[in-house]
C-alpha cells in the first residue's frame, strides 16, 4: 500500500488507538517491581509514541503533500529518467502520455464533461531534464466544435518538496478550474501541473545552476515547448501564465519577472523574493554574483528594465511572514510600469493548504483574464 494511501492511514491510527487502550489497560500490571515490568512499561509507551506520530506524519503528509511515495520519503526516488531517441525519429516529442484519470466532478468519467487529468513524462529539448506531471484538460478540449480551437496554458508549482499529486487531491485545481469555466467565471484553459523540484531531492530554487541544473531555462524554454507541441496551446505572446505556492510562488513569480515574453502573467501564493541558500539547496551561484543578484526579485526590479508582465501576491496580516515584504514588493511594482501588480491579503491563514484553498478560485481567475486563446 502507498505512502498516500487512505487504507495505510486507516490502519496506522486504529494501531495507535488500540495501542492507547491497551496500555491503560496492561498499566496496572505493568505498574509492578521489577525488570520485566520495566520493560513492559517502555515497550508499551514506546510503541503507542511511536504510532501516535505516525498517525500524525502520515495526515501531515495527506494533508500538505509532503512526499508522493515510500521511496520519496526514504530518498531512495530514481523514476526520473525518460529514454529519448536523438536519430531524427518521430518519437511524440518531448512529452509522453503515461496514465490518464477522470477529474472528480460530476460526469467526471466522461472527458467532454469533466475534462480529463493526463499523467506526462517530460524531458527538455536544450537542459536534458527530465520531470513528471499532470496535465488537466478541460472539456472543451475534446468537443467537436472546439477542434481547431487553442486554449491558454498555466504551469502550476507545488513548494518544497511538495508533490505534484497535491495539486489535484489537496488543493483541486482541476475540480476549481472546471467549476470557475462552467459558471463562466473563467475561461477554459489547460493546466500543467508539477513541483519544482526537478532534480530531487535538491531544491533548486528555479535557478540555473552553474555547472548544475538548469531549472530556470526548463521552465521557461523546454516545458512550454514540450507542451504546446503536444497539446493545443495558443502560440502567440500572452497564452502562457504560471501559479506556485510557496516555493512555487517564488518560482512563478521570478519566471514571469525574467521572461515575460513566455510568461504574461504569475501568480504567487504565500512566496518569498529571493532564493534561499540553506542545506536543501546547496550553493546555487557558485560564487556568480549577477546570478545571485538576479534570484532576488526586489534587486531585479530596481536593477533591471521593468517586464511586461502581470503579478499576483497572497499573504495574510496574521499567520504569514511574508507579510510585510509583500507590501513592500508591491509598493515597489506599483511604480515599475509596464508590470503590473494585483494582490490577496486575508486577514489571517496560515502557510498551509487551506489557506490556498480560499485563495485559488480568486487566483485562477484573476489569471484566465489576463491569457489569451489566439
Amino acid at each position: 500500500m502507498g505512502l498516500t494511501s487512505n487504507k495505510v492511514l486507516a490502519l496506522v491510527v486504529l494501531s495507535a488507538v488500540l495501542l492507547f487502550i491497551g496500555t491503560v489497560w496492561l498499566w496496572p500490571r505493568l505498574a509492578r517491581n521489577g525488570w520485566r515490568a520495566v520493560v513492559g512499561r517502555i515497550g508499551v509507551l514506546l510503541a503507542t509514541q511511536v504510532a501516535v506520530f505516525a498517525a500524525v506524519g502520515l495526515s501531515a503528509n495527506q494533508a500538505f503533500g509532503f512526499y508522493a511515495s515510500w521511496a520519496d520519503l526514504l530518498g531512495g526516488e530514481n523514476g526520473q529518467g525518460v529514454v529519448v531517441d536523438h536519430d531524427g525519429a518521430d518519437t511524440g516529442g518531448p512529452l509522453r502520455v503515461v496514465d490518464t484519470q477522470q477529474v472528480n466532478v460530476a460526469g467526471g468519467a466522461r472527458p467532454k464533461v469533466g475534462g480529463q487529468i493526463q499523467k506526462v513524462e517530460i524531458v527538455g529539448r536544450t537542459t536534458r531534464i527530465a520531470s513528471p506531471a499532470y496535465v488537466y484538460l478541460p472539456p472543451e478540449y475534446f468537443q467537436p466544435e472546439y477542434r481547431t480551437r487553442t486554449f491558454p496554458a498555466a504551469v502550476v508549482l507545488t513548494g518544497y518538496p511538495g508533490t505534484a499529486e497535491a495539486l489535484i487531491k489537496g488543493l483541486h485545481f482541476p475540480q476549481t478550474a472546471h467549476k470557475l469555466a462552467r459558471d463562466g467565471k473563467a475561461q477554459p484553459m489547460i493546466l500543467v501541473m508539477l513541483r519544482p523540484t526537478v532534480a530531487p531531492p535538491r531544491d533548486t530554487e528555479c535557478v540555473d545552476i552553474p555547472g548544475g541544473p538548469r531549472t530556470e531555462s526548463f521552465f521557461a524554454e523546454d516545458l512550454p515547448d514540450a507542451v504546446g507541441h503536444h497539446y493545443r496551446v495558443g502560440k502567440k505572446p500572452g497564452s502562457w501564465g504560471i501559479i506556485g505556492d510557496s516555493t512555487g510562488g517564488y518560482c512563478a513569480l521570478k519566471l514571469a519577472v525574467h521572461h515575460p515574453g513566455t510568461y504574461a502573467a504569475g501568480a504567487g501564493l504565500s512566496p518569498y523574493y529571493k532564493a534561499p541558500i540553506d542545506a536543501t539547496t546547496g550553493d546555487l551561484f557558485q560564487g556568480n554574483t549577477r546570478l545571485k543578484n538576479e534570484a532576488d526579485l526586489f534587486w531585479y526590479l530596481k536593477h533591471r528594465p521593468a517586464p511586461d508582465t502581470s503579478l499576483l501576491v497572497t499573504s495574510s496580516k496574521q499567520g504569514e511572514t511574508n507579510y510585510k515584504a509583500t507590501l513592500k514588493f508591491i509598493e515597489l511594482v506599483k511604480g515599475k510600469e509596464p508590470t503590473r501588480i494585483s494582490s490577496i491579503i486575508l486577514d489571517s491563514g496560515g502557510h498551509n493548504f487551506n489557506t490556498w484553498r480560499r485563495e485559488i478560485p480568486a487566483t485562477l481567475q484573476w489569471i484566465s483574464g489576463r491569457l489569451g486563446d489566439r
